[in-house]
């Protein structure tokens, strides 16, 4: 791209020291390389499971969110996030348990395994390594094993995967690998048609500069709804900026009265994702708050899926949102890598 492309390739190294655009654009690979260390954990089926537990935080509990989306009606037992340091009430020895850190140093998510084994629940564990992985070794658990390098919010794709394959292995759902060998394919092709040799007008970019300066309120309806909440978490970790996630059709009865004031406060982005699936009514939501709202919005956009099967459309804008966020963190000359609140945090709670 030319020099004069503020999102281009130069633009982005200039303030991403850690390369954090490369993970990004690994997603394709991250997707093929998450099923073959699936494989190699050796997870035997477990036809009889009364439903699925996936117990993460941040990174590491956005793939339970998004392998639920992926799933959608498909499901055939019950499958939620524990994000906290409780399992469900509902949760028992029939339960299997995904206990997903990528440090494996988590203490919510050290809290669910413990609380699984007293239940008895069958224990899976997704980890780099740290005292979850110990654990887990000691108590003859199996364990994904993922690779270490990345920041936990880039292993989405693994974090996704394991959450679908443990879901098939236990009957909460079918195989998705088929989709999701197809969703790499796809992801591909949008790592070059939005990534930073892409034109200034690609849709990841036009985005970045639309939405410059904005606080985004990211809404989402059914399959979106978790990709919103990762948009709104991918916002604030690598851009830096306070975002916010709403769901439809919800917010309708609430949220949208809120816009009346939003001048008042700030200049506040009104970021809509469809899907082709998405129920008629609620889509008839989406365009009737846009014309409601639009005189309050800084600005509006409506942004749709990609891809036929589930899995793709959620990995597409899975990959939208991430890049999105590293190209309003370069617009604000922000390293996408830097933490250091959430590490002072972590350091406080241990001294407590």
């Amino acid at each position: 791209m030319a020099a004069s492309d503020p999102l281009g390739r130069d633009a982005v190294a200039a303030v991403d020291t850690t390369a954090q655009v490369a993970e990004i654009l690994d997603l394709p690979t991250h997707l093929r390389d998450a099923l073959w260390r699936v494989d190699s954990a050796g997870l035997r089926p477990a036809p009889a499971s009364g439903g699925l537990v996936v117990a993460g935080m941040g990174g590491s509990g956005i793939g339970g969110r998004l392998a639920i989306a992926a799933l959608g009606p498909r499901a055939r037992r019950p499958m939620s996030v524990a994000a906290g340091y409780s399992l469900p009430p509902w949760t028992s020895a029939e339960t299997t348990v995904l206990c997903s850190s990528y440090s494996g140093a988590t203490e919510e998510t050290l809290a669910c395994y413990d609380a699984a084994g007293v239940l008895g629940a069958r224990r899976v564990v997704a980890t780099t390594g740290g005292p979850l992985a110990d654990h887990a070794r000691r108590d003859g658990v199996p364990v994904v094993p993922l690779p270490a390098g990345f920041q936990p919010r880039a292993a989405v794709a693994y974090a996704t995967v394991v959450a679908l394959e443990v879901a098939a292995a236990v009957d909460v759902g079918p195989s998705l690998r088929a989709e999701i060998e197809a969703a790499a394919v796809l992801a591909q092709e949008l790592v070059v048609e939005w990534g930073p040799d892409a034109a200034r007008e690609s849709e990841a970019k036009r985005l970045a500069l639309t939405l410059d300066d904005t606080v985004a309120v990211v809404a989402g309806a059914e399959l979106t709804a978790p990709v919103a909440y990762r948009w709104k978490t991918q916002l604030n970790e690598n851009s830096k900026l306070h975002a916010f996630a709403s769901e439809l059709p919800e917010l309708d009865h609430n949220e949208v009265v809120g816009w009346r004031a939003a001048r008042d406060y700030g200049r506040f982005a009104a970021v809509f994702l469809d899907d082709v699936d998405t129920h008629p009514r609620t889509r008839a939501r989406i365009k009737l708050t846009t014309e409601l709202i639009g005189a309050d919005a800084e600005e509006v956009e409506v942004v749709r899926s990609r891809g036929s099967s589930r899995t793709d459309r959620v990995i597409s804008l899975v990959l939208l949102g991430d890049l999105l966020s590293l190209y309003l963190a370069v617009l604000r000359g922000a390293d996408p890598v830097e933490i250091d609140v959430l590490h002072a945090l972590k350091a406080r709670l241990a001294e407590l």
